[in-house]
């Protein structure tokens, strides 16, 4: 048995453009062609194909998993197992953040305080720290967002999601409206969200915010994000991105 690519997106609940550019980097190449050229995908390409979910879903980026896949000592027993433990911890300390967001609501119910020292269990900071370094931290743009973020409180990140909230609904929108990418409206959009990360984060310019849109679709849990308020978002907001460094360079 054999899948298309629009159906092994569906059964892997990923995007068809995730696949296609697992398949330009080499990560995941489908074993068949159609006679028209069309990817086909058989049962060991999902089994490579799941390995590389459950990586992502513990944070490792496309660059790491391609480099661990590819060594010729990969054993996908030992990645399994090596897998499980690490998704068990992953798993405790959600259930850590249940029971602290359990105690939260039980102390904003009865109006008393929380015990300090269990108000922040399960979290960790580290979960992508090490990824964030690899690729941004000898940068001038995270050097800048660490220093600005220090400075903020809650009610400056509420904004924060506030506004980028506002500005993907809308976007979604267009796209279920049927508007193109290049529609004035969307490409104003686009420039909202690139003021939103030059005004809260780094300086973003035309040229950096095309490389984030372009991550947008390329790396899996930036594309989940935005398929997950509409199907088809990530693809639209990369060329809405596009479309809006194009009209500035004019």
């Amino acid at each position: 048995m054999v899948w298309k690519v629009s159906e092994l997106a569906q059964l892997a609940k990923v995007t068809a453009r995730t696949l296609h550019h697992y398949d330009e980097i080499g990560l995941l190449k489908p074993s068949e062609r159609s006679e028209a050229g069309y990817r086909l995908y058989g049962i060991k390409d999902l089994e490579r194909l799941q390995q590389i979910r459950f990586f992502c879903e513990l944070g490792f980026c496309l660059e790491e998993i391609h480099r661990i896949m590819t060594d010729p000592f990969f054993d996908r027993q030992t990645a399994l197992l090596a897998q499980r433990e690490l998704l068990i911890e992953k798993t405790r300390r959600i259930g850590q953040m249940i029971e602290a967001v359990d105690r939260a609501l039980l102390a904003q119910k009865e109006g008393i305080p929380m015990n300090e020292k269990k108000m922040f269990e399960g979290f960790d900071s580290k979960q992508y720290q090490d990824e964030v370094k690899k690729r941004w931290g000898e940068t001038e743009a995270f050097q800048e967002s660490k220093r600005r973020t220090k400075k903020y409180g809650k009610a400056d990140w509420q904004k924060i999601s506030s506004e980028v909230n506002s500005i993907e609904k809308a976007l979604a929108s267009c796209l279920e409206s049927g508007k193109p990418p290049k529609a004035p409206e969307v490409i104003e959009l686009a420039e909202q969200l690139r003021l939103h990360i030059d005004r809260w984060f780094y300086p973003c310019s035309p040229e950096m915010h095309v490389n984030l849109g372009n991550m947008y679709v390329s790396d899996s849990r930036f594309a989940e994000h935005y398929e997950k308020i509409t199907t088809g978002l990530s693809q639209y907001v990369r060329d809405a991105i596009l479309a809006n460094a194009k009209k500035i360079k004019k």
